[in-house]
């Protein structure tokens, strides 16, 4: 009999967590979305007794967002489960998942409890919970480091209280295959839990074991992973949902479990989180990095090209990686163009496909062929992009640069439909564009990355700009497309002060009082 193994997605919980990435609540829609469409199981939406912001972020998404479980995370304090029952109610499906740490560690520094005090915590904790929701996930933080024993009777005190789901973290990543096999197997036997208890396991990759890790718990009994896509996270990151869920499927005659999940989207995904959160994918990531699928050895290339399984265990079209990089140009059609789209595993509607096609042909007059990859950015940059409320918009800009003269910006942006336009020199184009901008908003953000790359490796690819900006401890992060690359990091730099007006205003902060000088 071939089990279930449900995936659980915490890119917008656990994978927000990384540093520097600080995302919407419409980015995060939009990636619950694409998450509905991958089919994953669950989806761990947010925290949201944390702050405002995510309340509102895991309310919209348990609205909106059917078919899987919404979760909310909570410690089992009374007002964390309290607010995690209001922003998922709407759900369809809801689910509060309750956490409280067991380890000697945590207990004795962090919660300042022993372990009568935690087993209290968790009756409370999982009781209420259940009060508000059929669905309870119960998970004791920092597992791999506590007392089997104790770990043990806390799983048993979460059942008896109503929990349905017991997850398993290897919270630092502390945990080795073998060893953690032998964890979670001798747990699942001496729990000896209900038929409708789920086991779940949630491993960091501190170690560069998260994978190897979710995969030996699935072997000793774990039928629900949790994981994020590209591996994000606090730290080293989460275990990664592509390796895990392609590592199920492609070696099916070592698992005998299957999990629900659309693969041929894999590729996509990782694309969107990418781009919504600018954390890049390495080339040489497993699944979905661009050298995924490539062979560059002659002797390799020439086993390609008897067979490919010479040396492909999968194939790019089994995650939706592309496999050319066949181009379209000005005199393709609409149709031709959605299907192009459609094949890249992006799911638009009708008004997005007009806006992106509009853009594709404002760029087949700039450029003979578009790639994919062109498409791809365009898609991602111009219609799946979305700041509410734009203070800014570029209007028109000017740069002049010659030898011995000091390069000169001049920028135009419009806000309320006033033009402000200003001038100034810098070290560069782009830095004289940048200063001309400082002066129109009045204050001085902080420019705190700044990197430039292309669509594709064609000498006319599209150039993608991604900045990081800083002020009054609020951080953004804007991208910008163009075929010139001081366009796109114009474009960039706008994107990213609108991000920060955005942020600035959840937080009831003004941002045009210059104190960062």
């Amino acid at each position: 009999m071939i089990d279930h193994v449900r995936i659980f997605d915490t890119t917008l919980r656990d994978g927000e967590q990384a540093a520097r990435i600080n995302l919407n609540k419409s980015e995060k829609l939009q990636i619950a979305r694409q998450l509905a469409r991958l089919r994953v199981d669950v989806i761990e939406a947010g925290f949201p007794a944390s702050s405002p912001g995510d309340f509102e972020s895991v309310q919209a998404i348990a609205r909106e967002i059917k078919g899987p479980i919404i979760a909310g995370l909570a410690r089992t304090k009374a007002e964390d489960i309290k607010r995690a029952a209001e922003a998922v109610k709407d759900a369809d499906h809801p689910r509060i998942h309750t956490f409280i740490a067991t380890s000697p560690i945590h207990m004795e520094y962090k919660l300042k409890l022993d372990k009568k005090g935690v087993l209290a915590e968790v009756r409370s904790g999982v009781s209420l919970a259940k009060s508000f929701v059929d669905d309870v996930e119960f998970s004791a933080e920092d597992a791999s480091r506590s007392e089997i024993q104790f770990l043990i009777e806390v799983f048993k005190t979460a059942i008896e209280c109503g929990a349905t789901t017991l997850n398993i973290p290897d919270t630092v990543g502390y945990a080795q295959p073998d060893e953690f096999y032998s964890f979670v197997k001798k747990i699942i036997t001496e729990v000896n839990a209900p038929d409708n208890v789920i086991w779940s396991v949630h491993c960091h990759n501190d170690l560069g074991l998260g994978v190897a890790n979710s995969l030996a718990a699935v072997r000793a009994g774990a039928r629900q992973v949790e994981c994020t896509i590209n591996g994000l996270g606090e730290r080293a990151g989460n275990a990664s949902m592509e390796e895990v869920v392609m590592a199920l499927e492609t070696r099916s005659d070592q698992y005998p479990v299957k999990t629900l999940i659309d693969t041929t989207r894999l590729y996509s995904t990782s694309k969107l989180v990418a781009h919504l959160t600018g954390v890049m994918v390495q080339p040489n990531k497993a699944i979905v990095g661009i050298n995924a699928f490539a062979h560059e050895a002659g002797i390799h290339q020439h086993g390609m090209l008897s067979n490919r399984e010479t040396y492909e265990i999968m194939t790019p079209e089994s995650v939706g990686a592309p496999s050319s990089d066949l181009v379209l140009g000005k005199h393709s059609g609409r149709h031709a163009f959605k299907d192009r789209v459609e094949s890249m595993g992006y799911q638009l509607t009708k008004e997005e496909v007009e806006t992106a096609f509009t853009y594709f042909k404002e760029l087949c007059d700039k450029k003979k062929d578009v790639s994919d990859g062109d498409i791809e950015a365009l898609i991602l940059d111009r219609v799946l992009s979305f700041v509410p409320e734009k203070k800014y918009i570029l209007k028109d800009y000017a740069v002049y640069v010659g030898t011995g003269s000091k390069p000169t910006a001049s920028v135009t942006l419009t806000s309320d439909g006033d033009e402000h336009t200003e001038a100034s020199v810098g070290n560069g184009p782009v830095d004289a564009a940048y200063n001309a901008m400082k002066k129109i908003l009045g204050f001085t953000p902080q420019l705190k990355g700044f990197r430039i790359g292309a669509t594709s490796e064609r000498s006319d690819a599209l150039g993608e700009t991604r900045v990081i900006l800083h002020h009054k401890e609020i951080q953004a992060q804007g991208r910008g497309t163009s075929t010139d690359v001081i366009e796109s990091s114009i474009r960039a730099y706008v994107d990213a002060i609108n991000r920060l007006y955005a942020a600035a205003a959840v937080r009831e902060i003004k941002l045009n009082v210059d104190d960062s000088r």
